[in-house]
């Protein structure tokens, strides 16, 4: 049986708002290398990120991961997800095999379309337009295929003899392993299916554009399902990840009743996103116990391997540690959880 593995997923907000105790980018960053390391130590995981343009969140993902990968020693870093509109391919390519290298081959990538932003069309004013007939949607998949080609060790440009490059040339520096190590995030059927047919990860989006009356959970096993079920027909030769994502806050003090006590008991939501009815996943709040026997009902969390704990940053390093840590006591080994980390990477 496939060990179960938790992170954390931190949208690295910051705001100079009453109660904020991350009030601008520099500690949104410098706390989130604190929260890898501590969540390191509590024998968690994955550190994770999101990405978001335009916005006082996490932005530039390759600096902080290079610097949480300098600061651990065995914990999964990643991003969920990398908006791929705004991405450079072969840049990013040196800049995720330089994190990857410091990192010792940790990194977990996931990359997409990207959440609805700020800016119009925000991805034109970093210089990347779609081409005639093409959708945003389509521009990110053009940019990930040459991202991954890149990092798979492709060639791209002509050597100049009279500099002494000769044939053709790859990006450097490459990291072996890493094109294993790629995430589609997925808010469809369709997409989780095309990730598995081009050989990606899956990681589940926090919701669906699907809606078909049935709860969440179970609407996002059904995605992970289709999603195995075209990897088998690809022929891959290797075991897919698929990751999940739950808002979970175990109440074990007058702390938590006070920011987490008005979300007990609620339910899925059903909204319009895009354009397209969508359902968005319910929050786990409570009891320790009844949030733990909630959480290992969930058919999504039971078929997924790595489940991403959002956490609300801006509470503080002090504060989503004790989160965490009353999550791994309490809560995970309903799922099957155990401390430990995931599996040392392959000897290079």
């Amino acid at each position: 049986m496939t060990r179960k593995r938790i992170g954390f997923l931190s949208f690295g907000h910051y705001s100079r708002q009453p109660g904020s105790q991350t009030r601008t980018a520099g500690e949104a960053l410098t706390q989130t290398i604190e929260l890898a390391e501590g969540a390191e130590a509590l024998g968690l995981d994955g550190a994770f990120v999101r990405v978001h343009h335009f916005a006082r969140q996490a932005a530039s993902p390759f600096p902080l991961l290079a610097a949480m990968g300098a600061r651990t020693s065995r914990i999964e870093l990643g991003t969920g997800v990398i908006d791929m509109r705004y991405e450079n391919p072969l840049a990013m390519a040196e800049n995720a095999a330089a994190a990857d290298l410091i990192s010792a081959g940790r990194l977990q990538l996931g990359v997409s379309r990207g959440s609805p932003e700020p800016a119009l069309k925000g991805s034109e004013a970093f210089g990347h337009t779609p081409q005639a007939g093409e959708t945003d949607a389509d521009l990110a998949r053009r940019h990930t295929a040459a991202f991954r080609e890149a990092i798979a060790g492709a060639t791209v440009v002509d050597g100049d003899p009279a500099m002494g490059g000769f044939g053709r040339l790859a990006i450097q520096p490459q990291s072996p392993g890493l094109p294993d190590r790629i995430w589609w995030g997925a808010g469809t059927f369709e997409t989780a299916e095309w990730a598995a047919r081009e050989g990606m990860n899956l990681m589940s989006s926090t919701l669906l554009l699907e809606e078909k009356g049935i709860p969440f959970d179970e609407l996002q096993a059904e995605q992970i399902l289709r999603f195995r079920d075209a990897w088998v027909a690809a022929g891959h030769e290797r075991e897919p990840r698929v990751s999940v994502s739950r808002s979970v806050f175990p109440i074990v003090s007058d702390e938590d009743a006070a920011y987490f006590g008005g979300q007990v008991g609620g339910g899925d939501s059903v909204g319009v996103l895009d354009g397209a009815t969508s359902r968005f996943g319910r929050t786990y709040a409570g009891e320790p116990d009844v949030v733990a026997q909630q959480l290992s009902q969930d058919a999504a969390v039971r078929l997924a391997d790595t489940l991403l704990l959002t956490i609300p940053n801006q509470l503080g390093v002090a504060y989503n540690l004790h989160l965490l840590g009353a999550i791994a006591e309490h809560v995970a080994p309903a799922i099957g959880w155990t401390p430990g980390g995931a599996p040392a990477p392959a000897a290079r």
